[in-house]
């Protein structure tokens, strides 16, 4: 009677979600109609088959001064934490005091500050932890160059892909990382949230116009 083979264990991912880098980067190519993106879901489908999603990490600040934006953006956010097996990490806008190189003006603008640094916290964390086997970093930031190298240094049996937005492209990053992934139109097409969202509360939270 012959052995039955072993089955595999696949490999465990988590996803590393640059919020801004992503958003601006859908904006730019004229893609707001995929904003209303189901996280868990999208993340899942830039999976390999020998691999298993085990968590979802998104990375974002909240926006402030325009009513409007902030409505949409708490509206996402909302339904964002419904979705199974995803958490959100917030960072900060701090004005920075900027002076224009041609007329001299000066004024104080609104800059993210800490998505960077709390990615490559949680991305040190969990490779420490062993919480992942492969970590997909989906960011075009070339800001995470060091902890994506210091992960591939520390941790020979771990893998770091990076999956570019749209619009959004750093040869650092690529040579960093142990490979990329495109991400075509077709996925966000596959991962929008329905339009309406029931929240845990009972209360429902729609998809902003703006973004139809």
């Amino acid at each position: 009677m012959s052995a039955v083979p072993k089955s595999i264990p696949k490999l465990r991912v988590i996803t590393y979600i640059d919020g801004f880098n992503l958003y601006f980067g859908l904006r730019e190519n004229d893609w707001r109609k995929y904003l209303w993106l189901d996280l868990a879901t999208f993340s899942q489908r830039l999976l390999k088959g020998n691999q298993t999603l085990v968590h979802t990490k998104y990375f974002t600040s909240r926006i402030s001064g325009s009513k409007p934006k902030e409505e949409r953006q708490s509206a996402w956010l909302d339904a964002v934490a419904t979705l199974p097996d995803v958490t959100t990490y917030f960072g900060r806008f701090q004005n920075d005091h900027k002076r224009c190189q041609k007329c001299n003006h000066s004024a104080f603008l609104p800059q993210e500050k800490k998505t960077d640094v709390n990615i490559a916290t949680q991305l040190m964390c969990d490779a420490y932890s062993g919480a992942f086997d492969v970590a997909l970093v989906i960011s075009g930031d070339a800001d995470l160059v060091p902890p994506i190298a210091a992960v591939k240094a520390l941790f020979l049996n771990k893998r770091v892909i990076v999956a570019f937005p749209p619009k959004r492209f750093s040869a650092e990053l690529a040579l960093t990382a142990h490979a990329t992934i495109a991400i075509y139109e077709s996925r966000f097409r596959q991962c929008q949230m329905a339009k309406n969202v029931t929240l845990k509360s009972g209360a429902v939270v729609t998809r902003p116009e703006k973004w139809s």
